[in-house]
């Protein structure tokens, strides 16, 4: 196999097709402005909300690297990813997860136009294809945050078979 075929793959799995550990498409599904804003009471922790926001960013701009070339303005830290709407702002809610699965439909076809050699180009002190990597072990780590805050607020179903 291919570092791309391995990377096409993973952006499958890591998003839409269930294997080891449900996808991010799986975690959004049927979530609620409120449930997206919810947060466990006394707990140091990011809403969900604010875990897409930050994979967003970071999507957002291995995207721009690959099509404009490093013109994308990153947060002046990490913490300034992690933003929210409020849990009366379904409109904006809906909005966020519609860019989440743009964002990431992007890179699966910037991906498939790649030649294989371009995988190992700089970009900018990165390879392609590690930075693709870097993005999908992101992903499946805030997921499993996600389905776990879920889990606390009753949303997440207590049985399910994906198999």
């Amino acid at each position: 196999m291919s570092k791309k075929e391995i990377l096409q793959n993973g952006v499958n799995q890591v998003f839409y097709e269930e294997e080891w550990y449900p996808p991010i498409s799986e975690a959004l599904k049927n979530l609620t402005a409120a449930q997206a804003c919810w947060k466990p009471d006394g707990m140091a922790t990011n809403t969900i909300w604010e875990n897409v926001n930050h994979l967003l960013i970071f999507k957002e701009r291995l995207l721009s690297r690959l099509l404009q070339g490093d013109t994308f303005v990153v947060p002046q830290n990490n913490d300034d990813t992690f933003v929210q709407g409020g849990p009366n702002e379904e409109e904006a809610w809906q909005e966020t997860v519609s860019r989440t699965f743009h964002v990431h439909d992007a890179l699966q076809s910037s991906l498939t136009s790649l030649q294989e050699a371009q995988l190992d180009q700089q970009c900018p002190s990165l390879p392609v294809w590690q930075q693709y990597l870097n993005i999908l072990l992101h992903d499946a780590y805030h997921t499993g945050q996600i389905v776990q805050l879920r889990k606390l607020q009753g949303s997440w179903p207590a049985r399910r078979s994906h198999l």
